[in-house]
């Protein structure tokens, strides 16, 4: 197979891959939109909420944060040392503790791992008016785009060129990760998803 890069940016990626066929193609797709490992806030535990959104409506608004992270420094918390209970190596847990008048913003999300914040500092999350005030602490963990919108890595999608066996790809990153580190993350998982695959058939 042979892989040209006709256009790069920070967020969008594009490229051709040339001699390889329609059902690899949407495999490498699928992956890039569904089974990137991506930390998102998935629990939030509030001992004060005074502003005018419930806990849901808040919580939905920080589950969909993006986070910078190093996907290398975390594991699936099933699959953690942990076995599960939660500890640094599988899940960061932030802190917010804010009182009114004044907008609550994502920079007021205070980590547990000064390497995972929000990506942007300036996420508008909810007004408090005068002797209203927030407190909560939220974890985040990581998942897959296939179990929830919060965990989707990126947009990905491919067209057809005339030669039969050349695809033209289109990703953009809707999350921390570069779409060139996607791709090859996807690519990662493939493989090991062929592995596992080879071993099923040998038994």
């Amino acid at each position: 197979m042979k892989v040209q890069i006709t256009e790069k940016s920070e967020n969008e990626l594009r490229f051709s891959l040339e001699g390889s066929n329609p059902q690899f193609a949407n495999a490498l797709r699928r992956i890039m939109i569904s089974e990137i490992p991506v930390m998102a806030i998935e629990e939030v535990d509030f001992s004060v909420n005074d502003s005018v959104l419930y806990n849901e409506v808040l919580a939905h608004r920080l589950g969909l944060i993006p986070l910078v992270f190093n996907p290398k420094d975390f594991n699936f918390r099933d699959n953690c040392v942990c076995k599960g209970k939660g500890c640094s190596q599988c899940q960061v847990v932030f802190a917010i503790n804010k009182k009114g008048p004044g907008m609550v913003y994502s920079k007021d999300m205070k980590s547990s791992n000064s390497d995972v914040k929000p990506l942007y500092d300036n996420i508008p999350l909810i007004e408090l008016f005068e002797d209203q005030k927030i407190k909560l602490e939220a974890t985040a963990r990581l998942g897959l785009g296939k179990n929830h919108a919060r965990s989707k890595a990126a947009n990905a999608a491919y067209s057809y060129s005339d030669d039969p066996t050349k695809f033209n790809f289109s990703i953009e990153s809707i999350s921390c990760l570069k779409p060139e580190e996607i791709v090859l993350i996807a690519v990662d998982v493939l493989k090991d998803k062929a592995k596992e695959f080879a071993k099923e058939i040998k038994k």
